[in-house]
């Protein structure tokens, strides 16, 4: 697990089975212009939550935050998130202002590219079955 001084660094885009993750967001939108909706405050990742998806994958549907697995995560490499790297690289902002995301400060993207990752943030879906997006 990645730390930033005593703060555990989060990777904002984990599967629901990775250790302490938190729903911090719900996928809104359409499918071709998905925007999250961060929710007041993250929760636990539970058995309660998943079934509310029903037969869609969680990473389709909720934005959930985990301890950054570093060295042992394919989108890792050089010390940084490199799929953060990609987004900020190839996608465009969607917003101007600075979603209200309670995971910012110990975010690994906000560490990256501050600003320019959250601007991007809000039409990041995890999984998706277009394959016309990049995954995050």
């Amino acid at each position: 697990m990645a730390t930033s001084g005593d703060k555990t660094v989060l990777c904002p885009s984990a599967p629901p089975d990775w250790s302490d993750a938190r729903v911090f967001g719900v996928v809104l939108g359409t499918a071709d212009a998905p925007r999250v909706g961060y929710l007041a405050e993250p929760l636990p990742v539970t058995e309660e939550i998943l079934v509310l998806t029903g037969s869609v994958p969680a990473t389709e549907v909720l934005r959930i935050a985990s301890p950054c697995a570093a060295g042992r995560c394919a989108n890792f490499g050089n010390g940084r998130c490199t799929l953060v790297d990609s987004i900020v690289e190839r996608m465009e902002a969607v917003t101007d202002a600075l979603p209200t995301c309670r995971i910012r400060p110990t975010c690994r993207w906000w560490s990256q590219h501050g600003p320019d990752a959250c601007r991007r943030c809000p039409q990041i879906v995890t999984d998706t079955r277009a394959e016309s997006a990049p995954a995050a």
